[in-house]
């Protein structure tokens, strides 16, 4: 994963989820759930990196703002 510049998430609320499964429909199920409880940078595409197990991928989420299922 590429760092994390401290300058993009200063705000407060603003997180940066890194998120490592099994495989992919496993690491989209758990982008699409934060999606529905927070305003997020969506469902991307998990990446797989040489050597190591499993599917990863990043979520940019800000917690203060409700997400595409709240009222």
């Amino acid at each position: 994963m590429k760092p994390i510049n401290e300058q993009h998430i200063a705000e407060p609320g603003l997180v940066v989820l890194d998120i490592t499964g099994g495989d992919d429909d496993t690491v989209r199920a758990v982008m699409a759930a934060l999606e529905e409880r927070w305003a997020t940078s969506g469902v991307g595409p998990g990446r797989r990196d040489p050597g190591e197990p499993g599917v990863r991928a990043r979520v940019y989420a800000d917690v203060l703002r409700p997400g595409r299922e709240a009222p």
